[in-house]
């Protein structure tokens, strides 16, 4: 699977003292979920990931927990003086079979060279503020209506220049 999500309102939260403790400690949750990761890196505002998640857990699950504890270590444990670490609510996922996976990996590993000569696949980096979902006190009073949640548009389209 490959995994993409950004900071709170893509702030530039991953900075090098913050990014290398933060992805060495999503590494090691990993290891205690059964996950293994292949690849991790990122750009100020965002991470990538390539995982083989075992059948025993949902993605929604190692997401949460990635996302979660990651959260918790930064704010407790490296404590940021200038600022409050947090992450979008949404994430990215693809499913990857084995021919992609290595394309995928090398896709990860240069992250860094994909942003600064701008050649990262903008249909892996796109962002917008569906990718939120709706306000929560709102997504709230539709599930206590009963009412079925539909999208009203199709939000993900395949491009020309499909990643893999």
């Amino acid at each position: 699977a490959h995994l993409v999500w950004a900071t709170h309102d893509r702030q530039p939260f991953l900075q090098p003292q913050i990014e290398e403790a933060l992805y060495a400690y999503i590494l090691k949750k990993a290891r205690e979920l059964d996950t293994y990761i292949h690849a991790i890196n990122g750009w100020i505002d965002h991470m990538h990931l390539v995982a083989s998640i075992p059948p025993k857990h949902s993605v929604a699950s190692i997401v949460q927990n990635f996302k979660g504890a990651g959260t918790h270590y930064v704010n407790y444990t490296l404590r940021p003086p200038q600022f409050h670490f947090g992450w979008q609510r949404g994430y990215g996922y693809l499913t990857l079979g084995e021919s992609q996976c290595e394309r995928a990996i090398a896709y990860v590993h240069n992250q860094k060279i994909h942003h600064e000569q701008q050649t990262a696949n903008p249909w892996l980096e796109k962002y917008s503020e569906e990718d939120e979902g709706p306000p929560i006190p709102a997504l709230m009073q539709q599930l206590r209506g009963n009412q079925i949640l539909r999208e009203e548009m199709v939000l993900y389209q395949v491009e020309k220049n499909f990643p893999f």
